[in-house]
């Protein structure tokens, strides 16, 4: 999720938790401030765009894929301080669940490698606890 540092307001993100059968899309990301780890697909929300239409753009953007209707999962205050304690980064982050619709895998935008994964391989990507979270949640809801 790109959009610089040192914001002067909270900035919105969108991520979508894409599931396939038992697994769900994971993707690894090419910009700070996650630059090499995974996460969900996602970004920042444009102004004018609901949140809906970022999700599915980002998710195109980002992965080549499609995804059927969506669902809010839940959120996650995303807030990185620099070693001088000012706020570096600072996302809201609006997580929908979404199932597979169509489409090939491709790494796109600011990602650099996808994967289907399950659950229990979760710890093979450092997945961070926020998003295991909203996963669950996600589950959860049985779409």
């Amino acid at each position: 999720m790109s959009g610089g540092a040192y914001p002067a307001a909270p900035r919105v993100g969108v991520g979508v938790v894409l599931l396939k059968g038992a697994e769900v899309l994971l993707a690894r990301r090419g910009r700070p401030p996650a630059l090499g780890l995974w996460s969900l697909p996602g970004g920042k929300q444009e102004l004018g765009e609901t949140a809906e239409a970022a999700a599915r753009r980002e998710l195109r953007e980002e992965t080549g894929l499609e995804c059927g209707p969506l669902l809010l999962a839940g959120h996650v205050d995303s807030i990185h301080c620099d070693r001088e304690g000012r706020v570096e980064y600072h996302y809201t982050i609006l997580d929908f669940v979404a199932r597979y619709a169509g489409g090939e895998p491709r790494p796109g935008d600011d990602v650099t490698e996808l994967a289907w994964v399950h659950p229990a391989a979760f710890d093979e990507y450092a997945l961070w606890e926020e998003a295991r979270r909203i996963i669950a949640l996600a589950f959860s809801l049985g779409l």
